[in-house]
């Protein structure tokens, strides 16, 4: 009753939304947008206690103000100001999407970057019709690179003595902790990531900055240029300080006004089609390590809170469909299993698409393989199939210390996960014969979810790390593009009803959450620097824990 009333309300003011759309105030039809922060593909609106961290910023959100602004004749154009904006390859991707769908409707997109950029800033950039940079501002599209340091020798000087085992020859999440030098499978992968990533910056350059690929990789290579550099090179249009941002943009004698977005969306008012609106789409998140409830610390994401997500998907008459949303290197087996589970009992009931963001490898594959469709930007990071342990024998270490350690056991295998020993013999054949079970079981949900035979799989698994494009060559993938494109995927399954349904975060019931679990979700922001820097800590944390991880991939900061 209640919402027949507030409909009734919303139906009666609805002209007056109209009118106050028609007359919102547009005197220099120049919208502006500042990023500063982080970038997502759709953000879960903030609890009250969370009002004081500044907000992240919804590709989901950019994409509804690019569609207002090419169905406004009045708009010239949008103009974004880049400041410490913080995204990955995939996310960087889907916001030139959307900066060039304004551009393909004739509105110009100028893009200011006050404090330079890097080969991120600079591919996002390079989308729009013009280029602005501070003075003494440095752009450096200088490239990709993804560096490993190799720890055997270090290890072995303190008396630590790493053991790993990989079922799948591209497997090498552990190798830094046993090589000294990168191994060739290794490089043969990660070659071809940064190969794909290079090579969609040197398109960005050339379609972007009018020129043809050779100069684009000769302007790579000079970089990086500060200030008027810049716009020698070509890669810059203009100069300017924020004060002289307006005076560039409009003629002396017309407005000296922009309209900040958030102003400009507000009053575009409310399209008819929403009031319509009788469900939603839900988005489950799985963001992060992928571990098992009360496990490693550091996490992001637990079996539990995403299964209590997906239970509340299903269970929701509201909920038409679900776009599952995954930026995860991976993590542990058994948790991975479990939301593949529940998200199979999903899919029976809805539509149900899989959206990966810059790192969906491993575990994090594996989740996505029970959708209907699975979606990936090209420079997506994804596949990884296959199975990866590590532990670090500490015995010579506390022998030099003078610590000796006594055990009283009865049974072959007891002290099997005391972590301080090295492996013997027959223990490493156990590691191995139930690494061999999970990899191959593994392989047998992705020949399931993809309708491939076994044979297929294993030949494209092996633990390689493919780029989303590489992926939807080989079938791992069914469509590329972002998260625009897996709602516009659900939606159409969905039928009618889903033509106007608003996709939202479902979080977890609180009731689903320990308490050891809500602490550990405060260390977000110590894993999102663990999983960039810190990346070689979290794989020793593993290498300590008692999880059988599928997969650490230190990839999402590849620059």
């Amino acid at each position: 009753m209640v919402r027949v009333v507030a409909l009734f309300v919303r139906l009666l003011f609805y002209p007056f939304l109209l009118l106050r759309r028609a007359r919102a105030a547009l005197p220099s039809g120049w919208i502006a947008l500042e990023l500063k922060g982080t970038v997502e593909d759709i953000a879960a609106p903030r609890r009250f206690w969370e009002r004081g961290r500044a907000p992240s910023i919804s590709l989901h959100t950019l994409g509804e103000l690019a569609r207002a602004i090419v169905l406004d004749r009045r708009a010239r154009g949008l103009v974004i100001t880049l400041r410490d904006v913080r995204f990955g390859m995939a996310t960087a991707t889907s916001l030139r999407d959307i900066f060039e769908r304004i551009r393909r409707a004739e509105r110009r997109v100028v893009v200011y970057l006050p404090y330079g950029g890097g080969t991120k800033e600079c591919f996002v950039a390079f989308a729009g019709t013009e280029v602005l940079l501070g003075p003494h501002a440095a752009l450096s599209p200088v490239g990709f690179a993804i560096t490993t340091p190799y720890l055997r020798q270090a290890l072995s000087k303190v008396g630590v003595v790493p053991e790993v085992l990989a079922r799948g020859r591209y497997k090498s999440a552990g190798e830094s902790l046993v090589r000294d030098t990168m191994s060739e499978p290794q490089r043969e992968q990660l070659g071809a990531l940064v190969d794909v990533f290079y090579g969609t910056l040197v398109e960005a350059i050339a379609t972007g900055r009018r020129t043809d690929r050779t100069k684009a990789k000769e302007l790579i290579d000079r970089a990086p240029y500060v200030g008027a550099e810049a716009v020698e090179a070509g890669l810059a249009d203009a100069i300017v300080y924020d004060d002289g941002l307006l005076d560039h943009l409009l003629p002396a004698s017309g407005s000296k006004a922009l309209v900040p977005a958030t102003r400009y969306v507000r009053r575009r008012g409310v399209p008819l089609g929403s009031l319509r609106n009788k469900g939603a789409i839900g988005v489950v998140r799985v963001h992060g390590a992928i571990v098992q409830s009360g496990g490693a610390p550091w996490t992001a994401t637990t079996d539990d809170r995403v299964i209590s997500a997906i239970r509340r998907a299903r269970e929701s008459k509201r909920v038409l469909g679900v776009i599952l949303h995954i930026d995860s290197p991976g993590g542990s087996a058994l948790a991975s299993d479990r939301m593949h589970h529940e998200l199979l009992r999903l899919a029976k009931e809805k539509p149900l698409v899989a959206c990966m963001a810059n790192v969906a490898a491993s575990g994090g594959y594996y989740v996505a393989v029970a959708a209907h469709t699975i979606v990936a930007q090209p420079t997506t990071i994804t596949g990884s199939i296959g199975v990866v342990a590590a532990r670090l024998a500490l015995d010579p270490l506390l022998e030099r210390l003078g610590v000796s350690t006594e055990v009283i056991k009865r049974g072959a295998h007891s002290d099997l996960l005391r972590q301080t020993r090295q492996l013997t013999a027959d223990e490493r054949e156990v590691f191995e014969r139930e690494m061999e079970i999970v990899y191959r079981a593994f392989v047998g949900v992705v020949s399931e979810g993809r309708k491939k035979s076994y044979e297929e799989v294993d030949a494209l698994a092996q633990g390689r790390v493919w780029s989303g494009i590489d992926a939807h060559a080989r079938g791992l993938v069914d469509e590329l593009g972002g998260f625009d494109k897996a709602l516009e995927l659900v939606r159409a399954r969905v039928g009618k009803a889903g033509e106007n349904a608003e996709p939202f975060v479902i979080r977890p019931s609180r009731r689903s959450i320990s308490r050891e679990d809500r602490d550990l979700g405060r260390a977000a922001a110590a894993f999102e620097w663990l999983s960039g820097e810190g990346s070689t800590l979290v794989a020793l944390a593993f290498a300590r824990s008692r999880e059988r991880v599928l997969m650490w991939a230190d990839l999402r900061d590849l620059d």
